[in-house]
């Protein structure tokens, strides 16, 4: 295994990271156990959960992840072991974000975010959360493949201020070691780091956004908090949900697989999805890689990312994919990628 720096912490992060979305879903209790035990016999130290999951949300599943997480950390004894990551949901401003968590009070103020740390801290089965990230930001803004500025005049909204000084309040406390972000926008980031340092308020130190060869717009605005201010990219769906394997294409729906389960995931499955990934399939195929060793490969070279969050529904997947740190894309392969991808920018932003 590999590891990056957290931030402008000594803490050490694995370069893949152990995803956790399908647990309680599409993976058992059992199953989850054994993805967690063979993570960490190949060096993985970074296990990243959420109170929402699994995905797709829902009401009489939700909180069930952190469950099957707190459930093997009492049977192990091995919390010093991993680097334990969960996100805390925001409100429900648009179709398709879960309103069944805290009806009407998931925010991002003082009050329900303790209700939320303590919640998960319950599930986990632990005192502290080493990572305690923002699902995403209590305002609208561009998310989960928005395209146009959602321009909402006059809306109400917790002040990113407040929703720091809660935060230092779990650092303070000794519930949370350290905070990050998820789902969010340059001007965001920007607003965390301003106030962090107007205020001596915890510094955010990641952000999990997605980030994949159909999706590299972390690249643009981004990428450069992560340079300058060290807040390192934590990559989510770095196969694009399975689509990079190549497993769908020419209309194939694999039997259990993700995009042939749940019809509602369609920000990979569009017509210019399916050209660029035959695209990359047919150049990982020519250099003899598996197309989603080459896919999680370019995503942990690069500079930016500290944690590659994988996820697989079975120990094969997980196998495969925790692999690609062996890896080593040429240059050659890289400018061939980004003739790809020059051709086909962004499909699925």
């Amino acid at each position: 295994m590999k590891y990056r720096k957290l931030g402008n912490t000594e803490i050490e992060l694995s370069v893949v990271g152990l995803g956790t979305m399908t647990w309680g879903e599409q993976n058992t209790e059992t199953e989850a156990h054994e993805q967690i035990d063979y993570a960490l016999s190949k060096g993985v130290n970074l296990v990243d959960t959420a109170e929402m999951y699994p995905v797709p949300p829902k009401a009489d599943t939700a909180g069930l992840t952190e469950s099957y997480i707190g459930s093997w950390l009492s049977l192990s004894n091995r919390r010093h072991e991993i680097f334990l990551a969960t996100k805390a949901v925001g409100p429900t401003r648009t179709p398709g974000r879960p309103g069944h968590i805290r009806p009407g009070k998931a925010k991002l103020d003082k009050a329900n975010l303790r209700e939320a740390l303590e919640q998960s801290l319950t599930r986990l089965n632990t005192d502290y959360v080493d990572l305690y990230q923002l699902h995403w930001p209590d305002r609208s803004t561009n998310m989960f493949g928005e395209l146009a500025y959602p321009w909402v005049e006059d809306e109400e909204s917790v002040s990113i201020h407040e929703t720091l000084e809660a935060l230092n309040d779990f650092v303070q406390e000794g519930k949370v070691r350290y905070i990050g972000l998820s789902n969010e926008t340059p001007w965001g980031v920007s607003q965390f780091i301003k106030f962090a340092e107007m205020h001596n308020l915890p510094r955010v130190v990641t952000i999990q956004n997605p980030y994949n060869l159909l999706n590299r717009t972390f690249e643009h605005g981004l990428s450069e908090f992560s340079h300058r201010e060290r807040v390192g990219l934590l990559a989510y769906s770095p196969l694009a949900m399975g689509m990079l394997s190549g497993k769908y294409l020419n209309g194939a729906r694999p039997d259990g697989a993700r995009l042939t389960v749940y019809e509602r995931f369609t920000r990979y499955n569009s017509l210019l999805c399916e050209a660029a990934t035959e695209g990359y399939v047919a150049l990982a195929r020519k250099h003899s890689i598996p197309p989603a060793t080459m896919a999680l490969a370019f995503i942990n070279q690069q500079p930016f990312v500290t944690s590659n969050i994988i996820g697989a529904t079975n120990l094969k997947q997980l196998r495969e994919n925790i692999e690609s740190v062996n890896i080593t894309l040429s240059n050659d392969i890289i400018d061939e990628i980004n003739t790809i991808h020059r051709q086909y920018q962004n499909p699925a932003p």
